[in-house]
């Protein structure tokens, strides 16, 4: 019976986990949110890996739906066409380089002094507030860029920058380089396309860190707890190809606004629930 109820708390952590990972909104603030509400019985050392090995399921959703596309190996692709592909794949690729970079280097001082709801509170709403001021901006621009392949190697780059905003827990990975693209003249659509693929190499590179922190530290998982991530990741992953594919056709119709005040409100919340906790 006590596993049956782990189980239950894991797919519910794995729904989160899966809606929070593309949109927005922050899947690590969420599932910090979450542990306040629903606990796994389960070792601090394995609930930090597993916080963040979670999001394998989410990053195979983004290789089954975009595999043609990211495939440079593809029989139904012409010579041009891989390497467009490959190309994709190399400004990809360096965009992850800043973030890496300064993961590495911060990793533990981050899980030390900012995995807290005060952090996550400011964050949801500080991120908020842009997302409304930078969509206003570009209400009615014509973007620039509107084809993810058009994304020049500069452009990516810079993307990549926006992306180490998001090690803040509470600011969203997906957020910061979405918002980092429009603000760069990228469409909405092509942003998103790009965060996705941006979160592969990313969200390998963060589980595979954390895998091996876990296992140098001489941590061990129980039965309970492999299955718990089993669990979480096949969960992660269904519900990731719901996601990706409902938020791809949203943003051909509609702007991030409506995050921005879920954002803010969500925010305020936390504070208000720790405040009088």
């Amino acid at each position: 019976m006590e596993f049956l109820i782990e189980l239950f708390k894991v797919v519910i952590i794995g729904i989160v986990e899966g809606i929070t990972e593309w949109l927005p909104v922050s899947s690590t603030g969420h599932l910090i949110l979450l542990d306040e509400l629903v606990t796994l019985k389960v070792s601090d050392a394995f609930y930090e890996m597993f916080q963040v090995v979670i999001q394998l399921g989410a990053i195979l959703a983004v290789i089954l739906l975009f595999f043609h596309k990211l495939n440079p190996f593809s029989p139904k692709k012409s010579e041009k066409q891989k390497a467009k592909t490959w190309n994709l794949w190399f400004k990809v690729v360096a965009a992850v380089i800043p973030s890496a970079v300064i993961g590495l280097l911060l990793d533990d001082w981050m899980d030390e002094h900012l995995y807290n709801y005060v952090v996550v509170a400011i964050a949801l709403i500080v991120y908020g507030v842009a997302f409304i001021f930078v969509e206003r901006g570009n209400a009615k621009k014509d973007f620039a860029i509107k084809d993810v392949h058009s994304i020049d190697l500069k452009t990516a780059m810079l993307i990549g920058c926006f992306q180490c905003l998001s090690l803040i827990p509470g600011t969203s990975r997906s957020g910061s380089t979405i918002l980092g693209g429009i603000f760069l003249g990228v469409s909405r659509a092509a942003a998103s396309e790009f965060s996705f693929f941006l979160a592969i190499p990313t969200m390998l590179g963060a589980s595979a860190l954390k895998l091996l922190k876990f296992m140098l530290d001489g941590a061990v998982a129980t039965g309970t707890e492999i299955g718990v991530l089993i669990v979480g990741c096949l969960v992660s992953f269904v519900v990731s190809l719901v996601v990706i594919k409902g938020l791809m056709q949203y943003v051909r119709k509609h702007s991030f606004s409506v995050f921005g005040v879920y954002r803010i409100v969500l925010g305020a919340l936390v504070l208000l629930y720790f405040l009088f906790k």
